[in-house]
């Protein structure tokens, strides 16, 4: 998923705040606590990026919306706790700024709009830093990733990348920047005269492992990170199997993922730059990455809005 994600709505249930310390609804409360140990790795405030926190979230918190499950980037363990980089990271966000954050379970189809209506502050979905999104919302990145196939376990049809594809039918998440690659890769089929690639886009993870599982689909568009966790861990490493292009190694169309914060709240990107770059020089970051093994995806810095094209 980095990347274009947003779905229908979803139920009251699945809307249910959940906090990151545990599946609580109630108003985070800010802390002032200098140094937070989040899963072994202890992150300690910082002033400047404290000081930058506009007074309502140090006291509300910061509220976010976020499809859940995305292993690796979040997903609930289980005593139905988010865990995940991203939740990690947003909490290590948090602690940086001296408040607390919760995750909201949305659609990603709708994280946009969510944030529109003013339910949530942030977007943290794995959501790609595009040029296009840019028109809405700013974007603080800190991570870089692609695009990968996946397939049932062995390979039957033998897919070794998007160009052999042509004709057959892909699957991957609806608002996704992965449907953009399908249609792209439609588009080279037909100029050379095969025939088109089908994308059957559906609204969630789950629903693009299943279409494959069910042999609705040749292959599962993903994110790389995601695409490598699912093949490990669905059905214990025996449902599908990672398909590494030769002429894409680290996936297809790599780029920014980012905060996602409206265009009107520059204060509160201001901060969550600060916060996250503080991240990045004290080691922080990298700890968190090689906890979730995806040093290979780490930025060097916190930019806004890196993606210029």
């Amino acid at each position: 998923m980095s990347i274009f994600k947003v779905v229908s709505a979803v139920s009251a249930a699945s809307l249910a705040l959940v906090a990151l310390t545990g599946c609580a609804t109630a108003a985070p409360q800010a802390t002032a606590a200098k140094s937070v140990t989040i899963d072994g790795v202890s992150v300690t405030a910082d002033a400047a990026a404290s000081a930058a926190l506009p007074a309502k979230y140090k006291t509300a918190g910061l509220t976010i919306g976020s499809e859940i499950p995305y292993a690796p980037m979040e997903f609930f363990d289980k005593n139905n706790k988010p865990v995940g980089f991203e939740v990690d990271l947003l909490n290590a966000i948090a602690a940086k700024l001296g408040t607390t954050a919760v995750f909201q379970r949305q659609a990603f189809d709708t994280i946009i709009a969510s944030l529109q209506s003013g339910k949530h502050d942030l977007a943290v979905s794995s959501m790609s830093d595009t040029v296009d999104r840019q028109k809405v919302l700013d974007f603080v990145d800190y991570f870089q990733g692609g695009a990968s196939l996946i397939v049932p376990k062995g390979n039957p049809q033998k897919v070794t990348g998007l160009p052999q594809l042509c004709g057959q039918t892909v699957t991957t998440e609806s608002a996704s920047w992965e449907v953009d690659i399908l249609a792209a890769a439609s588009k080279t089929c037909v100029a050379a005269g095969k025939p088109a690639l089908t994308t059957l886009a559906v609204p969630s993870d789950g629903d693009a492992q299943n279409a494959v599982r069910a042999g609705k689909a040749i292959a599962y568009l993903s994110d790389s990170q995601a695409a490598a966790y699912t093949a490990k861990v669905a059905g214990n490493g025996q449902y599908f199997e990672l398909v590494v292009d030769p002429s894409a190694p680290n996936g297809y169309e790599s780029g920014l993922l980012g905060v996602g914060i409206l265009k009107t709240n520059q204060d509160l990107t201001k901060a969550v730059q600060l916060a996250t770059q503080s991240l990045i020089k004290d080691g922080s970051y990298t700890a968190l990455l090689k906890k979730w093994n995806l040093e290979s995806f780490a930025v060097t810095k916190a930019t806004v809005n890196g993606t210029k094209s």
